[in-house]
């Protein structure tokens, strides 16, 4: 292995650490908590090594945002994946897009919410971000419906289903109906 093989590859291991380490502390105790300074700390370089890699808070949070989206599109292709029929197969999305969302909730905000300086849906949008909206895409285009762009009905069901995630999570709704929710969006708005 080259010396510059071997730089790079710590570079990669560096940022790799920076992100898992901006990641679980923001699920630990929010995205207010990851600071350059505390994520310097916990890492053990200094915060000049930190901003070789990122310029700051919000790149840090594009970058876990693009992990995440690549890790949601992973998921919701495992589980639709497994299931068998139309109906199956969106009920099994909407489950896997409300997992996600409960289980990785400072990820999910990062994708969703907070501001990473991505772009999405435009030209530019990163590829992580094109491949989320695929993985939707890709179950929801057999039931949209006659005349119905299979693509705006899968923004109005992606929709929905951030809808869900996030009033259940502010605890707007009741965690108990969570399941019944998902049944009557994929019984009433997906054509089945």
């Amino acid at each position: 292995m080259s010396v510059q093989e071997r730089k790079e590859r710590e570079r990669a291991d560096r940022e790799r650490l920076i992100l898992a380490t901006a990641r679980e502390l923001a699920e630990q105790q929010g995205w207010d908590a990851v600071t350059t300074r505390r994520l310097a700390e916990r890492i053990e370089y200094s915060q000049p090594v930190l901003y070789s890699h990122f310029r700051g808070k919000r790149e840090i949070i594009g970058a876990v945002a693009l992990e995440g989206a690549a890790e949601l599109a992973a998921a919701l292709r495992a589980a639709t994946s497994a299931a068998d029929g139309r109906r199956a197969r969106v009920a099994a999305l909407a489950r896997a897009y409300l997992d996600f969302a409960a289980r990785n909730p400072a990820v999910y905000d990062a994708i969703f919410q907070l501001d990473g300086g991505l772009a999405f849906a435009q030209e530019d949008t990163p590829e992580p971000l094109k491949d989320a909206f695929a993985a939707l895409l890709e179950s929801l285009e057999e039931v949209a419906g006659d005349g119905v762009h299979p693509g705006l009905f899968t923004e109005v069901f992606w929709a929905s289903l951030h809808g869900l995630a996030t009033l259940t999570r502010a605890g707007r709704q009741p965690p108990e109906h969570t399941e019944r929710r998902m049944e009557l969006l994929v019984d009433r708005l997906a054509v089945l």
